[in-house]
């Protein structure tokens, strides 16, 4: 099966400065999340989290980057070049061997083609 798990960070502009407990219910009620939310973390920088870095290490190119960085550098922000995450909702597919098998760009949404497939893909394999 396919699980989603979800790691607030407040790394973007501090876009998710509540508690852990205020970032689930927020996502709960706008976005009707369910799918498991961790504790906030450090996903950019030195200080990032091991996770993270292994996720980042592993697949340092994203697929699917589009306008995004412009639109950022447009808004005065300057982001960090690959490997760093790009900004939220970026996205790691790791298969269930534990290998990271894809990165998405934040500008991928949940049912761009690219993403199902690489999902479908996965979820195939035995």
């Amino acid at each position: 099966g396919l699980e989603v798990l979800g790691f607030p960070a407040n790394d973007f502009r501090e876009q998710e400065p509540g508690s852990d407990e205020e970032i689930k219910a927020f996502c709960s009620l706008n976005y009707a999340v369910q799918f498991p939310l961790f504790s906030k973390i450090v996903v950019t920088g030195a200080d990032r989290h091991p996770l993270y870095r292994l996720l980042t290490e592993a697949q340092p190119q994203t697929t699917g980057e589009g306008p995004m960085r412009e639109r950022l550098k447009g808004y005065g922000i300057e982001s960090e070049p690959a490997p760093a995450v790009l900004w939220n909702f970026e996205k790691f597919l790791v298969g269930r061997d534990g290998q990271v098998v894809g990165r998405f760009a934040p500008d991928v949404a949940a049912d761009d083609p690219r993403l199902l497939q690489a999902i479908g893909a996965e979820l195939e394999k035995r």
